[in-house]
């Protein structure tokens, strides 16, 4: 087991190519930072974020969604075996149980790209520019069993041009995801 001098431990669970994944880990590198990617965790055994992490030497597992209880029951094993003090979801397209949340006992984070409680679910950038909001942005939230429900813990909007389609807000958007998820991991750690 590696030694982390003081530094927080942290999974994060992801679907597909982990773009968030990468800011985290690429924050977690500095000299500074107070907290240290361990493990990576997907529910697609395919997904490009596994490689990613395999890449850099981060302990992970692609655990096929057979049924969320199998999967749950799996992950809370890594999750102790490597004694994790926070899970990030970074573009992770399951619900967790309550008795997930209940059993991992310590904070789980979310990213949803609104600004919630705006667009909970899916589709959010097309559900914006159709009701020609003049914003839109991300959010990092605390997970509950409620769908995009939890504590707010940071929010960052951004400015919806007339000529932005879908794929422009997208962008814009990620990058700003990029950019608050790190802030809001030490928010909360910090807090611990």
């Amino acid at each position: 087991m590696e030694k982390l001098t003081g530094k927080k431990k942290v999974a994060v669970f992801i679907s597909g190519r982990g773009s968030n994944l990468k800011s985290i880990v690429k924050y977690s590198k500095k000299k500074n930072s107070i907290f240290k990617v361990i493990l990576v965790i997907s529910n697609n055994p395919d997904a490009y974020g596994l490689k990613y992490a395999a890449k850099l030497k981060i302990k992970n597992y692609g655990v096929k969604f057979k049924s969320r209880t199998n999967f749950e029951n799996r992950s809370l094993q890594f999750l102790e075996k490597y004694e994790i003090d926070m899970i990030c979801l970074a573009g992770f397209m399951k619900i967790l149980s309550e008795k997930f949340i209940k059993k991992f006992a310590k904070p789980i984070l979310n990213i949803h790209p609104s600004l919630l409680p705006k667009y909970k679910g899916l589709n959010t950038h097309e559900r914006a520019l159709k009701n020609k909001d003049k914003f839109a942005g991300a959010t990092i939230h605390h997970v509950t069993q409620k769908l995009d429900s939890g504590k707010i813990i940071l929010q960052k909007k951004v400015k919806i041009l007339k000529s932005d389609g879908v794929i422009d807000l997208r962008k814009k958007v990620l990058k700003i995801e990029h950019e608050i998820y790190p802030k809001a991991i030490i928010k909360i750690l910090s807090s611990l």
